[in-house]
């Protein structure tokens, strides 16, 4: 065990610090990313609580494998495929919640007062909520992809390594969701919701 690990140890240092017997060194692991660990499952699952729940999910699962850990890519590399698989895992399991949950907010916008929300309407929060809107209609291996590439500004290599994909096969994924995207604000558009 040693006693110089800190949160600015690498990884390495932290990994092999928990293997030799210092459980609490996982802890560094933990406050080094469960916030970005968040946002990808948070990006994909869109509601917070399952976000939370799942990325508690992934940090227990990382306690359990890590002796299995060889380094072959990043640890960030690795949690990244932990956390997309249990949220893509999550979506498959509650489609039906997640579609139900999609109709109503459809609804919800589709219903505003135009006249009186015309400028609320375009501000950058509502075009967020589209955008998110939007993304909840991609089947899941497109969400991912997109989420990964759009927000987090992965290259199709780093995402390649995530999803065991072929990067061909991620391009176009991510072009059929950007398509996708692309008629699902044309929609909105045609109802008078957004001025693209």
């Amino acid at each position: 065990m040693n006693p110089g690990i800190n949160l600015q140890s690498s990884d390495r240092e932290i990994i092999s610090d928990f293997l030799e017997g210092n459980r609490s060194s996982f802890n560094y692991l933990v406050l080094k990313y469960q916030k970005k660990v968040y946002w990808v499952i948070r990006r994909l699952v869109v509601d917070h609580d399952d976000a939370d729940d799942i990325t508690q999910e992934v940090f227990i699962k990382l306690y359990r494998s890590l002796q299995e850990f060889r380094g072959e890519s990043s640890l960030f590399t690795y949690l990244y495929k932990i956390a997309v698989n249990y949220s893509l895992n999550h979506l498959k399991k509650n489609k039906k919640k997640y579609e139900r949950e999609r109709n109503m907010d459809s609804e919800s916008i589709d219903l505003q007062d135009d006249s009186k929300n015309a400028e609320a309407a375009m501000s950058d929060a509502y075009n967020e909520r589209l955008l998110k809107e939007a993304i909840l209609v991609l089947p899941e291996q497109q969400r991912a992809v997109f989420t990964l590439r759009f927000y987090d500004e992965l290259s199709y290599d780093e995402i390649s390594k995530i999803l065991d994909r072929s990067v061909g096969g991620l391009k176009a994924n991510y072009f059929h969701a950007f398509k996708k995207i692309q008629a699902f604000l044309t929609e909105k558009k045609k109802k008078g919701l957004i001025d693209l």
